[in-house]
C-alpha cells in the first residue's frame, strides 16, 4: 500500500519508519522543497515530494501537520482520500479556537470541515512519538499496546485499523468523529499505554467531565 505523509516532523518519520519496516511504500513531504528532505529520504529509504505529491501518492494519507496548518492542506488532491488525523489542539501554538476550547467540536471534525471531500479517520494522536517508535510489538505479544481510532466511514476506519495493526499495535474502535473527544488531550487515555480491553473500558468510562492534568501519561503506563 502507498502511504502519503504530509509533514516530515518526528511523528511523520515515526509512522514512516514502521510503515516501511512492514513493507509499505512511503512518501514524506513538506512545503520547503524536496531538497530539504534528501537526508530523510536516504535514512528511511522513502520517497519525498510536495504535500500535493504525497496526497496523490497515498492510498492512506497522514496529515502530520500542526493544527494551525490544516487550511494549507491540498484539498483538491485529498478528495476521496482516507486522511488520518493525528492532530491535537495546543492553544499556545494553534491560537484561540473557540469551538475547540468550549468542546463544541473535535479536532477531527474541524479537519473534516476543512477537507469536506476527504474521508477523515482520527488516529495516532493519543500516543507520543517516542512511544510510537518503541512500543510496537508482534501480534499476540502480552504487552501489545492499543491505539484508539474514530471515523464516520466504517470502511475507511477498517482500512486504517488494519494499517495500525500492521505497525505493531492493537486497535480500539472509539466511534465516530464527534466521539473522538474521549481520546483528545486532557482525557484519561491520552498518550497512556494501555492494552486493548482496558483502553475500551476507560474510553467508555470517560465523560465530558472527566479530565486529567497535562503530563498524566508520564506516570501511568501499561495496564
Amino acid at each position: 500500500m502507498n502511504i502519503g505523509i504530509i509533514g516530515a516532523g518526528a511523528m511523520a518519520r515515526a509512522i514512516a519508519f514502521h510503515a516501511i519496516r512492514v513493507g509499505h511504500d512511503v512518501m514524506l513531504s513538506n512545503t520547503r522543497g524536496v531538497s530539504s528532505l534528501s537526508g530523510i529520504s536516504k535514512s528511511l529509504n522513502c520517497q519525498v515530494g510536495t504535500p500535493s505529491d504525497a496526497a496523490k501518492f497515498g492510498d492512506i494519507v497522514i496529515a502530520a501537520v500542526p493544527l494551525y496548518a490544516i487550511s494549507n492542506l491540498p484539498e483538491d488532491e485529498l478528495k476521496g482520500k482516507i486522511v488520518v488525523d493525528p492532530l491535537n489542539y495546543f492553544p499556545h501554538r494553534d491560537g484561540d479556537i473557540f469551538e475547540l476550547k468550549k468542546g463544541l467540536i473535535t479536532t477531527s471534525e474541524l479537519l473534516a470541515r476543512a477537507l469536506p471531500d476527504a474521508i477523515v479517520v482520527k488516529g495516532f494522536n493519543s500516543i507520543t512519538v517516542d512511544d510510537l517508535v518503541k512500543d510496537s510489538r508482534t501480534l499476540n505479544a502480552l504487552d501489545r499496546r492499543a491505539i484508539p481510532i474514530a471515523s464516520d466511514d466504517p470502511e475507511a476506519k477498517q482500512k486504517v485499523a488494519e494499517f495500525v495493526q500492521q505497525l505493531g499495535f492493537d486497535v480500539v474502535d472509539a466511534g465516530i468523529l464527534k466521539d473522538s473527544w474521549r481520546f483528545e488531550r486532557f482525557r484519561p487515555v491520552y498518550c497512556v499505554a494501555l492494552k486493548k480491553d482496558i483502553l475500551k473500558q476507560r474510553l467508555l468510562a470517560t465523560t465530558r467531565d472527566t479530565w486529567v492534568p497535562d503530563g498524566y501519561w508520564l506516570f501511568n503506563r501499561m495496564v
